[in-house]
C-alpha cells in the first residue's frame, strides 16, 4: 500500500543509529523482517530508500532503524536522523517475505542495521513462548543494546562481536525441528554469516536471507 504517515518520534539507540516511530496508516499491517520504502522530497529532490522493521509487531505505530554513516550516508539518511514528531514521510509496503512466521525457534545472525529486524524478531518470538537467539557482528559501535539486554533477561541467547562470527555461530546452531535461521545485512555480512555456517557443519538451505546489497 502507498500511503502518509507520520513521525511519531525518534530514538537514538547507538552511535550513529537512530530508532524512528512512525504512525500506522489504516489497514496497515506487517511482520518482523520485512520492509517499507520511505520517501521524502528534500530541497526539491525526492530521496527513497527501503528500511526493515525494528518493531516486533504493528499496533498504532511501528519503527524502524536508520544507521547513518557519516562518510557514506546520503541527505535522506541524515535527514531522517534528524526528524521532528510531525514530519510526514511518503511510504509504500511492506515488502519482503523473509519474515517471522511463528517458528518455535528464531536464529537471527545480524550485521549492522540488520540488528533491527534481529532484535525485533527474537522479541517476536519470546513473546509467543518461542526460543530466540541472536548473533550481531558491528563495527564501530554496536546499537539497540537495551534490547538486546532485556532478551538476554527473557531468555534469548544474545552473542554481539566485533570479531569473526564462527564461533558464536556454532554456539547457536542446534539443528532441532523447528528451528528457523534468519540472516540479515550488506553483501560483506552475508558471506562471512554463510561461512560460519557452514563451518559449523549447517547450511543456508531453507534460511531466510534479506541481503541489504
Amino acid at each position: 500500500m502507498d500511503a502518509t504517515v507520520e513521525v511519531v518520534e525518534t530514538e537514538d539507540v547507538g552511535t550513529n543509529t537512530v530508532a524512528v516511530t512512525i504512525s500506522t496508516p489504516e489497514e496497515f499491517t506487517a511482520e518482523p523482517g520485512q520492509f517499507v520504502r520511505l520517501a521524502a522530497t528534500i530541497d526539491g529532490e525526492e530521496y527513497a530508500r527501503f528500511y526493515t522493521l525494528s518493531s516486533p509487531s504493528v499496533t498504532d505505530t511501528f519503527e524502524v532503524t536508520v544507521g547513518i554513516d557519516p562518510e557514506e550516508s546520503g541527505p535522506f539518511s541524515e535527514f531522517l536522523a534528524t526528524l521532528e514528531p510531525g514530519t510526514t514521510l511518503e511510504m509504500s509496503g511492506p515488502f519482503g517475505d523473509q519474515y517471522y512466521e511463528g517458528e518455535s525457534r528464531a536464529v537471527v545472525l545480524a550485521g549492522g542495521p540488520g540488528v533491527g529486524p534481529a532484535v525485533a524478531i527474537a522479541e517476536r518470538a519470546l513473546s509467543a513462548g518461542n526460543e530466540a537467539a541472536v548473533v550481531y557482528r558491528y563495527e564501530g559501535s554496536p546499537a539497540h543494546g537495551t534490547r538486546l539486554a532485556r532478551l538476554r533477561e527473557r531468555g534469548a541467547t544474545v552473542r554481539v562481536t566485533d570479531a569473526p562470527l564462527d564461533t558464536p555461530v556454532a554456539e547457536v546452531l542446534t539443528g532441532t525441528e523447528g528451528e528457523q535461521l534468519f540472516v540479515f545485512g550488506f553483501d560483506s555480512f552475508v558471506d562471512l554469516a554463510t561461512q560460519a555456517v557452514e563451518s559449523s557443519g549447517g547450511s543456508l538451505d531453507g534460511a531466510k536471507v534479506e541481503n541489504f546489497g
